[in-house]
């Protein structure tokens, strides 16, 4: 990857001040007053208790480019994009009946496990974010045909192309890299792709690397551990 397209992207909190300083400049060129007039970059989201997730009414902003899903015309996000957008002042997020949902109630929502998603996991969505990578859950397509309960799984079609190992060895590699950890559970979550200003949802590529955040045996009352392992196209690593 060139180095222009490294730096074509910055994290979606940059991006949101970028967007602000564009509407405050607009705002002084086109009014006949030297006063600003400043109106927040903040789009506008409604959640969907049957998909589990968010359905975009009003977008605003480029951080729509590298986050959420298209199905049928209509922009989708998951809980954890829903979070990290309402935590940066990005999105407002109502309720069936347009009532404003907080994030104190998104954080129950989160705790209750009900959406593909829980705290550790979204502690790694949100580093990831900051620091400028595109991320979306493994294996769901950035434009879909069909829309499911988001629990983990999504029946779906599109675009998005499956990752594959170099070889069977690296595959027997990672492997066996788990088995000696002692897991209790191992599971696929993110498929994350360096910062890139020319990233498309309709022809995304493969991901740089693919992420497990993994639970072990010693202690299943506190949940996961922050453990993340990696798959990279170039070959298996580990984080």
């Amino acid at each position: 990857m060139e180095c222009e397209d490294w730096h074509g992207l910055s994290s979606d909190s940059e991006l949101l001040e970028e967007d602000l300083k564009d509407e405050e400049e607009y705002n002084y060129t086109s009014n006949s007053s030297s006063k600003l007039q400043f109106r927040k970059v903040t789009s506008v989201a409604r959640w969907n208790s049957g998909v589990g997730m968010a359905e975009v009414v009003e977008r605003k902003g480029q951080l729509w480019m590298t986050t959420g899903i298209v199905h049928s015309g209509k922009l989708y996000c998951s809980i954890e994009e829903t979070l990290f957008l309402m935590e940066i002042g990005a999105l407002l997020l109502l309720s069936e009946n347009d009532e404003s949902i907080s994030l104190e109630t998104m954080y129950q929502q989160l705790a209750e496990e009900k959406d593909g998603c829980f705290w550790e996991l979204y502690e790694v969505y949100r580093h990831l974010k900051s620091l400028g990578y595109i991320v979306g859950r493994h294996g769901i397509p950035w434009s879909l045909k069909s829309v499911k309960k988001n629990t983990g799984t999504v029946s779906s079609e599109g675009t998005s192309e499956s990752l594959e190992v170099q070889s069977p060895q690296d595959c027997n590699s990672v492997i066996e890299r788990f088995i000696k950890m002692d897991l209790n559970e191992l599971k696929l979550v993110f498929d994350v792709y360096l910062p890139n200003g020319k990233f498309r949802k309709s022809s995304p590529g493969d991901p740089s690397y693919v992420l497990s955040l993994i639970r072990t045996c010693q202690d299943l009352s506190s949940s996961f551990v922050g453990l993340v392992a990696d798959v990279s196209i170039n070959g298996p690593t580990t984080i």
